[in-house]
């Protein structure tokens, strides 16, 4: 007969039921119909639930489950461990008690404990200007930046540098501090010696310090040193140098991915694995960069040591960009020179602090949603003295 199921009594699945039967359209109690008989098979509503024998195994009585998950309780385990051929046991759902979420503002503490929320920060000094926003996805913001001249007693020397952190701000912020202290030291101890060692050896210093510190998290960068009319540009992760050469963009720094044929043999070869998650490469399914300092848990495969590029400053090494991949990711290297260079032609009148900020509202405008920290440095600035003013043939 269609929409009726036959029930053998004292079947060990289909029990019937003591509880009053089910409107088939409401699932409410019908007070018209009468409670069936527990001696005589009854019509089941669609709606009605019966439950099997569990097996005993299942649950413990510490509350978890064979797989783990320790979102039963104790009540729970002990009804779902017990059960008899002749009783029908029903588990009824509670409903989860209400959790109060407050509702307060995200904020970046720019100095641990002072509970100042930062959106934006901006800075300008001798020859340069950084201007950084909070993404619409970030809280709180995780990039960093530093910026040092006159260093070792020189005006006409100076290091800058941009921190893009992942995993909290902790290792950007250790590396803003530290990094550039770092390289000095190095290159004072070293004096005379290759400029990309001590470089090199600055960056694994502040990565050691990072790891020594217990810091979750890692951070890319990308640093400047600007010494003796050249131009020392050094990067671990995808922060990102171009250089202005003329009005045409140099990019002095590639990045590194996970997808780079060198980095993933390199990472392969260390027992890693390199895969596409949603359309990313990315390290042991985590992290889409291969190069920078902290990330411990991602250690030996996301290592400290950067790539180097020294340039001349010539006439022509107009300005340098230095930014987070939250520019990098919707403006092009030529776009970004060809945004500064109208407001940056002329050395003593130029406006490097709204070059940056119209570099960052164009990315926001193409929709990023990530952090973005650009920073200008006019090269012109930091050409030594004895050659300013003068008529310099260039070989």
């Amino acid at each position: 007969m269609p929409g009726v199921v036959a029930v053998v009594a004292n079947s060990p699945v289909f029990m019937p039921s003591p509880r009053p039967r089910l409107s088939p359209i409401f699932c409410k109690a019908t007070s018209s119909s009468p409670s069936p008989s527990p001696s005589s098979p009854s019509p089941l509503s669609p709606f009605t639930l019966r439950l099997q024998k569990q097996p005993t195994n299942l649950f413990n009585y510490s509350g978890t489950n064979r797989y783990g998950n320790t979102n039963i309780s104790k009540s729970e385990a002990a009804v779902c461990s017990t059960s008899s051929a002749s009783t029908t046991t029903f588990l009824k759902r509670k409903r989860p008690g209400r959790i109060d979420i407050p509702n307060e503002p995200l904020r970046f503490d720019s100095t641990p404990g002072d509970g100042e929320r930062i959106d934006e920060v901006e800075a300008e000094g001798e020859g340069y200007a950084v201007y950084c926003k909070r993404g619409k996805r970030r809280a709180p913001m995780e990039d960093r930046h530093s910026a040092a001249s006159g260093v070792l007693g020189d005006p006409k020397q100076a290091i800058f540098g941009v921190f893009d952190g992942h995993g909290g701000a902790k290792a950007a912020e250790f590396a803003a501090k530290n990094l550039n202290k770092n390289i000095m030291n190095e290159v004072a101890r070293r004096s005379g010696e290759c400029i990309e060692v001590a470089i090199s050896e600055g960056y694994l210093t502040t990565d050691a310090e990072c790891l020594k510190e217990d810091i979750s998290g890692g951070t890319c960068c990308v640093t400047a040193l600007i010494q003796q009319g050249n131009l020392v540009v050094s990067n671990a992760g995808d922060c990102r140098a171009v250089l202005s050469r003329g009005g045409v963009a140099e990019a002095l720094t590639v990045d590194h991915r996970p997808f780079r044929q060198d980095e993933r043999e390199r990472i392969e070869g260390l027992g890693g694995y390199v895969d596409c998650c949603h359309g990313v490469w990315r390290i042991q399914g985590s992290l889409a960069v291969s190069r920078g300092l902290g990330d411990r848990h991602l250690k030996p495969w996301v290592i400290p040591k950067p790539d180097t590029k020294i340039v001349e400053i010539r006439p022509e090494c107009e300005f340098l960009i230095m930014a987070s991949d939250g520019l990098w990711d919707k403006v092009s290297n030529q776009e970004a020179v060809d945004v500064v260079r109208p407001l940056c032609m002329n050395v003593d009148n130029s406006d490097r602090h709204a070059a940056c900020r119209k570099l960052v509202d164009l990315s926001v405008e193409r929709g990023s949603t990530d952090d973005i920290s650009v920073m200008l440095i006019q090269l012109g600035h930091f050409i030594p003295s004895v050659m300013q003013g003068a008529e310099v043939i260039w070989v």
